[in-house]
């Protein structure tokens, strides 16, 4: 998405889809635990926008919706990230 490729440019990609694995099952209710940094810590610098920020979160929909995760789940699921936003916009 050319709208947020350039913050993954120098990505570990593996790390990353590692990562986001670990998180969306802790916070969907486990059984995982997520080993990476504060949301604060990993998006510091990166002047991440709003419209950056919700570029991310609709391709999460996008990928939930592909794989008929039911829209209950999916909101439920996106209020438990939504907290987030605070430590990973413009830090």
């Amino acid at each position: 998405d050319a709208r947020i490729n350039r913050h993954f440019a120098d990505a570990d990609i593996p790390r990353l889809h590692r990562l986001l694995v670990e998180q969306i099952c802790a916070e969907a209710g486990g059984p995982c635990v997520y080993s990476g940094e504060s949301m604060e810590a990993s998006h510091a610098g990166r002047q991440i926008t709003e419209a950056e920020f919700n570029a991310l979160v609709e391709h999460l929909v996008d990928a939930m919706e592909a794989r008929k995760v039911p829209v209950a789940a999916q909101n439920r699921l996106l209020a438990r990230l939504a907290p987030m936003r605070g430590d990973i916009i413009r830090r």
